[in-house]
């Protein structure tokens, strides 16, 4: 399976490259070729073929991952391969709003091919409802937010707390309610019998809150602070993996689709704040 990246600009590259390419963490998977940044980071992270867009990829690879920082690119870098017959995993989050995740869907559909994306922490061992819990009622995500993050705003880090949260519940069928407060943002979202506080807490330019999760459920409450090893993408790279050999979705248009509804709201309301105060 040859890979490429689109978007080499952030750690998860990293990442992929050493599971894939240096500990052969998925067989014969390899990533063959890199577009975004500069020729230079390219080579520090061992690719020799380096493209200025994402479209010269085409016919170079078998898949791809699309990983920039800045969800807003996404659906621009995404789109070709898709229409092209490529497989592709976009890295948190789909999209910045629900016009582009849409769209980026309908390229998949156009390209006959599968499309996944999803947070790391979607796949946390933690994230899970043990059956001694007895059915799901709560759910409460706690993690950082950065308002004014140059990397899409607030969807680059609020993306994780929110789709630990949705991944233990059916999908959403209202629009979440969203308080901004000094400091934080509660987001709280019904699904079915159950629902979910996501609490976001503002990171300064330094450090960052820890990632936490307590479910509610019928018999029990369980919590745990989500500990990110040095290994923690690599169940998200599995399923992609998965998906390109099965053309299976890890996750339905509609699950997909669920996060960023949530994200593209909570924008609205934190811009909305911003104007009133």
């Amino acid at each position: 399976m040859r890979l490429g990246l689109i978007g080499i600009d952030n750690t998860h590259a990293d990442h992929a490259v050493r599971h894939l390419n240096k500990e052969h963490a998925l067989g014969p998977a390899r990533v063959v070729a890199v577009q975004g940044g500069t020729g230079e980071q390219a080579e520090r992270l061992g690719v020799t073929t380096h493209v200025r867009h994402p479209e010269e990829l085409i016919g170079l690879v078998d898949a791809a991952i699309v990983m920039d920082r800045d969800g807003s690119l996404h659906r621009r870098h995404a789109e070709p391969l898709l229409k092209a017959g490529i497989p592709v995993f976009v890295d948190k989050p789909l999209a910045t709003t629900v016009a582009d995740a849409e769209a980026v869907i309908a390229a998949a559909a156009a390209g006959g091919v599968p499309v996944t994306s999803y947070s790391a922490l979607r796949w946390h061992p933690a994230v899970s409802a043990p059956a001694e819990l007895g059915e799901v009622r709560a759910v409460v995500a706690t993690g950082p937010v950065q308002r004014d993050s140059p990397f899409g705003g607030i969807g680059f880090y609020g993306v994780h707390a929110v789709e630990v949260a949705l991944h233990l519940l059916p999908v959403p069928a209202a629009a979440p309610s969203v308080q901004v407060l000094p400091g934080v943002v509660l987001v709280t979202v019904a699904a079915g019998d159950a629902h979910a506080v996501v609490t976001l807490v503002e990171r300064d330019a330094h450090t960052a809150g820890p990632f936490h999760l307590q479910v509610a459920g019928t018999k029990a409450v369980a919590a745990e602070r989500l500990a990110l090893g040095p290994d923690y993408t690599l169940p998200s790279l599995r399923r992609f993996a998965d998906m390109v050999r099965t053309g299976e979705w890890p996750l339905s248009a509609e699950e997909l689709l669920a996060p960023v509804r949530v994200l593209e709201a909570v924008s609205a309301a934190v811009r909305n704040a911003s104007i009133s105060a």
